[in-house]
């Protein structure tokens, strides 16, 4: 992707929740981008941030969320964080599109698929009548809908769980974006029909050049569908890495983890491999490392020191994990300190917490004064 414009860049993206009690960290300080055509992968354990990272992008943030000030979301070299409602009304559906795990969610049950695909059409592309009627055939034929011209005229009930979740990628298509969302849309339905929908996401990819967000917990998905991944846990990337390099040398414990709990991949032993404990609650800014509790790999800094990116590639590939084991070749002492320094130069204010950057003003809110909330 070297010398082209991403098609999304992500920076320090920060999404809190503030209730009366406390401060929800639901994605802390994420970084990532997604170049044309490529597909890339959010994965992590529910509770991870998977879904806000997602929200976060298409403007859907409800109140008490909040995009924090100094967060960065890039769509094709244009900035969306402070971005109106109406503005961001015209990039949502027509330049990016999003596809939810549910598809019930996404049509309303009173209304025909084809009404509910040439309403999209209508809003975003200015068609109506016979023209809208005849793309809608053909965004379901796109989909592999058998007898679409019929179909269109049906209920969402009508339809079956896979049938239903190709509707929703035909009105996500409907207006043509640049990049399609994908929140865990496989996740609902039978093996053999996920197969399909994976399959026919990649079709879709290759025929219109599209680039692809794809957010999931199922390692397998992500091995099949995925360019590169980045792994969440507790609101923040722990590591991020091409495809091939996180599945044949995994670095973060977490990551190690998750591809240890496969199902089928010790067909030797009695019972599934399993990450003991939870996910925890991001109520605090991170001054530790978030996994320590769960990690076979933890020693005393962890619970000091929070860990930051720092490359592990071999052979120049892009390959990062936010672990205090790393970078390897450092003894321990000045592998936490590295850590340590990186870290204090990245401290800002969260919730009015005040660090080196700072005075201990009140957190910033989105440019347009909407505390970084879209509809």
């Amino acid at each position: 992707m070297s010398g082209t414009q991403p098609t999304l860049a992500v920076e320090d993206l920060r999404t809190a929740f503030f209730t009366d009690k406390e401060i929800i960290r639901a994605v802390d300080g994420a970084s990532f981008t997604i170049g044309p055509g490529e597909t890339v992968g959010i994965v992590g354990e529910s509770g991870s941030g998977k879904s806000v990272t997602a929200r976060s992008i298409m403007g859907l943030v409800d109140s008490p969320g909040r995009i924090l000030e100094g967060s960065s979301i890039e769509y094709r070299g244009e900035e969306l964080v402070g971005k109106s409602e109406d503005a961001y009304r015209k990039i949502r559906g027509g330049d990016i599109a999003m596809v939810f795990q549910d598809p019930l969610t996404s049509l309303n049950p009173v209304y025909t698929v084809g009404n509910q695909i040439r309403e999209a059409i209508r809003l975003h592309r200015g068609l109506e009548g016979a023209e809208a009627r005849e793309l809608a055939v053909e965004l379901l034929e796109a989909v592999s809908i058998p007898d679409a011209r019929r179909r269109i005229t049906e209920y969402p009930h009508q339809f079956s769980g896979g049938m239903r979740q190709r509707a929703v990628i035909a009105m996500a298509l409907a207006c043509d974006p640049e990049l399609l969302i994908c929140d865990e849309p496989t996740t609902a339905l039978d093996v053999t029909i996920q197969a399909q929908i994976l399959e026919l996401l990649q079709d879709l990819q290759d025929e219109r050049d599209l680039s692809i967000m794809f957010i999931t917990h199922d390692m397998g998905v992500i091995a099949e569908i995925a360019d590169r991944v980045n792994v969440m846990y507790a609101g923040e990337i722990v590591e991020s890495a091409p495809v091939g390099d996180l599945f044949d040398n995994p670095k973060h414990p977490y990551t190690q983890g998750l591809l240890e709990s496969i199902p089928g991949r010790h067909p030797d032993e009695d019972r599934l491999r399993t990450i003991e404990g939870d996910v925890p609650t991001a109520n605090e800014p991170a001054r530790d490392c978030r996994f320590a509790p769960r990690c076979p790999e933890a020693f005393d800094a962890c619970e000091a020191v929070h860990p930051v990116p720092v490359d592990v590639g071999q052979d120049h590939t892009d390959h990062a994990a936010a672990c205090l084991l790393y970078p390897e070749g450092s003894t321990e002492e000045e592998r936490v300190e590295r850590h340590r320094q990186l870290g204090n130069a990245a401290e800002r204010v969260i919730g009015g917490e005040t660090d080196s950057n700072t005075d201990g003003e009140e957190p910033q809110t989105a440019a347009d004064g909407s505390g970084g909330e879209h509809r």
